[in-house]
């Protein structure tokens, strides 16, 4: 098993920041992946941002490349996800997903990823 815990979220301005944090503990491997998906109301979770821990190899949505950047903290498993120039078309729940070994081809794949934090809102404002 595996936890997640995440933190980070709030209230922005447009074109401000912010940044999530997610830590993963218990039965990690040294190849595992940890992405962010949202979700806003009545949408489908989509997939953001997802790193990769062997290699270091970073991932993103097309609507948040430039603009926000996933990174790992000096803690072996912990992830940013630093949000700048946010839009009101960012707010929405941001969900932390983790997987011990996830394929390429499932990076972007919400149902391929075995476990899930329990989401922090994001609220950007007009």
């Amino acid at each position: 098993q595996v936890q997640l815990t995440e933190s980070g979220g709030g209230l922005v301005q447009t074109g401000g920041s912010l940044r999530l944090s997610c830590s993963a503990s218990g039965r990690t491997s040294s190849s595992f992946t940890m992405g962010w998906f949202r979700q806003s109301p009545g949408k489908e979770r989509e997939f953001v941002a997802a790193l990769r821990r062997r290699g270091g190899y970073t991932y993103y949505a097309d609507s948040v490349k430039g603009r926000f950047t996933i990174s790992r903290g000096n803690a072996e498993n912990t992830v940013f996800l630093q949000m700048n120039s946010l839009k009101p078309e960012d707010t929405a729940v941001y969900y932390c997903a983790f997987d011990n070994s996830l394929i390429l081809s499932s990076i972007r794949v919400r149902e391929d990823y075995d476990y899930w934090g329990q989401g922090t809102q994001v609220t950007v404002s007009s």
